[in-house]
């Protein structure tokens, strides 16, 4: 398997070829949903993109689960009790080398779950069981405050589209489509490299 950058001077190219790498090696994994990470990440990202969203919008789409890709800890972490924390792995390596306005809506996708479930009754009856089953891990419902804190960030809004993505972008019967479609996606919004954060 090959490594994952963490150079903040690799070159754009060798930077997004390295992420297709991660989403080919790795994104056959199915983490309790009944498709894969590889197609889940390019339906979140197809959804954002027909709807219009930002250009970081669509990648934070596609890159919203990177941190399952890069952690090593199995399909079935949920299953034993553990919460992996995905959501801040991913938004930490992505932060090197792409603007908040990708990274924040990755770290906060989480966050946004469980706002989610807490504002609305109907949301949090529709989850998937494996969706469900994380938010337990996850700390359930937010309280009323730390719904407060959630809706006082910058992202909050982009990091709630993001998840409404992300709960839509699991369905099994759709055909498959190789992630490198988003290539420009990311080639437009990564950061240059005198821009990168060590």
């Amino acid at each position: 398997m090959k490594p994952v950058p963490t150079d903040p001077s690799i070159d754009n190219s060798k930077l997004i070829d390295a992420i297709f790498d991660l989403f080919h090696e790795r994104g056959d994994r199915l983490y309790g949903e009944a498709v894969t990470e590889r197609s889940h990440a390019v339906q979140c990202a197809s959804l954002a993109q027909a709807e219009g969203c930002s250009a970081t919008l669509v990648a934070a789409a596609l890159l919203h689960d990177i941190g399952h890709l890069l952690h090593d800890m199995g399909e079935d972490i949920a299953q034993r009790g553990v919460d992996a924390r995905h959501e801040d792995q991913g938004a930490s390596w992505l932060r090197t080398y792409f603007p908040d306005e990708v990274t924040e809506p990755v770290r906060l996708h989480v966050a946004a779950k469980r706002y989610l479930a807490a504002v609305d009754p109907r949301y949090l009856a529709a989850l998937s069981p494996a969706s469900a089953q994380s938010l337990a891990l996850q700390g359930g419902p937010m309280t009323p405050a730390e719904c407060a804190r959630f809706e006082a960030s910058p992202h909050a809004r982009q990091a709630v589209r993001l998840r409404q993505f992300d709960d839509a972008g699991k369905d099994s019967n759709l055909p498959a489509i190789a992630p490198e479609r988003f290539r420009e996606i990311l080639e437009a919004v990564v950061l240059p490299q005198d821009q990168r954060r060590a």
